[in-house]
């Protein structure tokens, strides 16, 4: 290696720059982490300041809302069970973890802040080398993500859920990772109101109040969870007795692996191939 290395001193200078990038990286990405783990609630730092905390302090009873937007948690806070629902608006579209170099998404102050309301700490590695979270401070077992029914909040749900299988796993394997289901529509006619979450609920809905004729029927369709009043929001998405959550599983994190570095990651070819293979069964929102 070294006869190489004086023979290409080129080629040496390139190496020693990636070793020095890299070590930089390594260091500015400890001292983020160190920072992370100094700013949970137990170490004094307090909670995010947009939080929306829940008033109930047993973890099985709490859920977290990851909220799409100022204006559509400033909804779901007014909409919410103060007792056992927090929520914390993040603002627009969180960091890509996949493409981000680890200091990078440790600065993200979207991503501290989700550790900080959560009230855990950077995954540590164990003896094995693999890397556990320490979720007995974890202040919430069902953590929500709630995003628009469209598909820049289809884009923000996948970048969330990006973060979590990177940083935050553990969250995914034990259960405690869902998704809301907003509907797409509300059909009105006079008093009677039918909220539908698919195109052929709508045609259903249309028909029953239409009763043979759309006169007098109306359709409004949900662009962002912000249209919706403090009632509905409550009504279809977070009413425990009514709504229908989406649990986040992996069964194959191989796989999922492969997914996630194929749709988020830097190399396009084959993210472009997926799209070609699966458009036609998308929902291409306009």
């Amino acid at each position: 290696m070294d006869q190489y290395l004086e023979e290409h001193p080129k080629e040496a200078k390139i190496i020693v720059e990636k070793i020095v990038l890299a070590a930089t990286a390594r260091a500015a990405a400890r001292k983020a982490r160190e920072m992370v783990q100094r700013k949970t609630p137990m170490g004094g730092a307090g909670m995010p300041g947009k939080l929306a905390d829940c008033s109930d302090h047993d973890p099985e009873k709490c859920e977290l809302f990851l909220v799409e937007g100022d204006s559509a948690g400033g909804t779901a806070k007014q909409g919410r069970d103060r007792r056992i629902q927090a929520i914390l608006p993040l603002r627009g579209k969180i960091l890509n973890v996949e493409k981000a170099a680890q200091d990078r998404a440790f600065e993200s102050q979207e991503v501290r802040n989700i550790y900080t309301a959560l009230g855990v700490t950077v995954a540590q590695e164990d003896e094995s080398g693999e890397k556990h979270m320490d979720l007995s401070k974890l202040r919430y077992h069902k953590v929500i993500i709630m995003t628009d029914a469209d598909v820049d909040g289809s884009h923000i749900a996948c970048l969330i859920l990006t973060f979590f299988f990177r940083y935050m796993f553990d969250l995914i394997k034990n259960g405690y990772v869902y998704l809301a289901t907003p509907p797409l529509y509300l059909v009105k006619k006079g008093k009677e109101e039918r909220y539908c979450w698919t195109d052929a609920q709508r045609d259903a809905a249309t028909a029953e109040l239409g009763r043979g004729t759309d006169k007098g029927v109306t359709v409004q369709r949900y662009k962002g969870l912000g249209e919706m009043s403090d009632t509905q929001l409550w009504e279809t998405t977070m009413d425990p007795a009514r709504r229908v959550l989406r649990q986040i599983t992996i069964e194959n994190a191989a796989d999922a692996e492969r997914t996630f570095s194929m749709l988020m990651g830097d190399d396009v070819p084959p993210r472009r191939a997926f799209i070609e293979e699966n458009a036609h069964y998308a929902n291409i929102d306009a």
